[in-house]
């Protein structure tokens, strides 16, 4: 190699040294913006619900909590329906994400066995039901005729299968489970019973984790079901009694505002404005508690689940 041509090499190499450290440093700052445009909101919420709610509406708490109190806190726990709500929600989270793993996972088996013919037939009646459905009233009336209103079953039997959850297993299973696996284990004598729980089960912990979380949420988020289907108080889950929580301060803080003055009124304001923002946390903390012991699972699942189907 001549000495142009060598210098050449080298000159190419320098350039694409730094091309290289550019491209580092602007993923990396689009990265960390990434992550502040997500993270500070709820960080925001957390230093909220424990300031002063005039320096918060009025901007002056950006960083750092400011006249720290925890008076939003305080009217929650005092409220005994609040122990009632968790303990319901629990329960309803835990039974109904049994319920909905008990069956998706069967399902998605059966429906990932190309042997299977009627699989071709019945997978597009579970999709049909992603874009069609009977309506509010309709399934009102049908929950009413199963005997399920006002019911703790209610909130665990009601969609005990999610489709998308459903299409993610069951593609996981079929690109991520060989084929070869089921033919050794029938040359064993193995059932698909036993396949699927000695097998499949134990090499889909991914996907079971990612599909749990689903489930979890969902169960421990559901507002509108409860709204709809329970008019009991002692059944009510968290969300129901937080939202109760909520209207009763703003219905006082705004009979405070018509009855008592505007001075009275911006005080009640101040004190629902922090419990607002105490409710969010009180809602979301136990999720978030959760989610970093399967966070390794997750991003595993859903990119094989979702991605090669």
């Amino acid at each position: 190699m001549s000495r142009r041509q060598a210098s050449h090499s080298q000159s190419l190499n320098v350039s694409g040294g730094i091309a290289d450290r550019l491209y580092t440093l602007v993923v990396a700052v689009i990265s960390i913006a990434a992550f502040v445009m997500v993270a500070y909101p709820l960080y925001f919420i957390i230093i909220a619900s424990v300031s002063n709610s005039t320096m918060v509406n009025q901007g002056q708490v950006i960083l750092w909590p400011k006249a720290v109190n925890f008076y939003g806190y305080e009217q929650i726990f005092k409220d005994t329906r609040i122990w009632q709500g968790y303990m319901n929600t629990i329960i309803y989270t835990v039974l109904g994400t049994l319920l909905n793993l008990l069956v998706t996972l069967p399902a998605a088996y059966a429906l990932s066995q190309r042997k299977f013919k009627a699989r071709r037939f019945i997978m597009p009646l579970f999709v049909i039901t992603m874009y069609f459905g009977g309506g509010m009233i309709p399934t009102y009336l049908l929950i009413r005729d199963l005997n399920l209103l006002n019911t703790p079953w209610v909130m665990i039997v009601n969609g005990a299968i999610s489709v998308y959850n459903l299409i993610i297993t069951r593609t996981f299973f079929e690109t991520s489970i060989p084929e070869e696996l089921h033919e050794a284990a029938t040359l064993d004598g193995c059932s698909h019973f036993r396949y699927f729980v000695s097998v499949v089960v134990p090499l889909s912990k991914a996907v079971i984790s990612v599909i749990t979380l689903y489930y979890m949420v969902g169960h421990w988020n559901d507002f509108f079901n409860a709204l709809l289907y329970i008019n009991t108080d002692s059944l009510q889950p968290l969300q129901i009694v937080l939202r109760n929580i909520l209207l009763s301060n703003q219905a006082f803080a705004g009979g405070a505002g018509s009855g008592a003055g505007a001075g009275a009124g911006s005080y009640a304001q101040q004190f629902a404005d922090q419990i607002k923002y105490a409710v969010i946390i009180v809602s979301t903390v136990p999720v978030l508690i959760i989610y970093p012991f399967i966070q390794k699972y997750f991003e595993k699942g859903v990119m094989i689940g979702a991605v090669k189907g």
